[in-house]
């Protein structure tokens, strides 16, 4: 039996939370086609911010990189609620960062790395996708980062 992503994520000690809903008027995810557009979605745990704040202030590099691993994790399961299983899931097309940040903060690849590496962790090479990554002054709840991501199913 080969290794499924959720099998992946296991070893890893990640168990997918149970999806955010939406605070305003959109939709958590939509799909058109073989591709499933995922709403940005924020760093929480345990239904909790991780952190507020930005980086290059209150918020460490190392805070913030384990924001975006949370971001992609509550990105897998609003996934799976839309495919059922991420075995699924052919190609992690794009992943879309916000970093709430200093006007001089400029690591902002690094924190992105955070959902980006898991995007491989869990998905091997078809995690493996284009990005943008931006600076932005403020996002919602003073989260310190929020990530979109656009997937190919079969």
């Amino acid at each position: 039996m080969s290794e499924t992503p959720e099998s992946r994520l296991s070893s890893l000690g990640i168990t997918l939370p149970t999806p955010a809903t939406p605070v305003a008027n959109y939709l958590p995810w939509t799909r058109s086609g073989s591709l499933i557009v995922i709403s940005g979605q924020l760093p929480l745990k345990d239904g909790k911010l991780l952190a507020t704040g930005k980086l290059g202030d209150a918020v460490s590099l190392e805070t913030g990189t384990e924001a975006a691993r949370y971001c992609l994790i509550n990105l897998l399961a609003q996934l799976k609620t839309a495919v059922g299983d991420l075995s699924k899931v052919t190609r992690v097309v794009r992943l879309g960062g916000f970093i709430s940040c200093t006007p001089g903060f400029t690591a902002h690849a690094s924190v992105m790395n955070g959902a980006s590496d898991l995007a491989v962790d869990a998905f091997g090479d078809a995690g493996r996708h284009a990005r943008s990554t931006v600076g932005v002054p403020s996002l919602p709840l003073d989260a310190p980062v929020e990530v979109e991501g656009m997937f190919e199913v079969g």
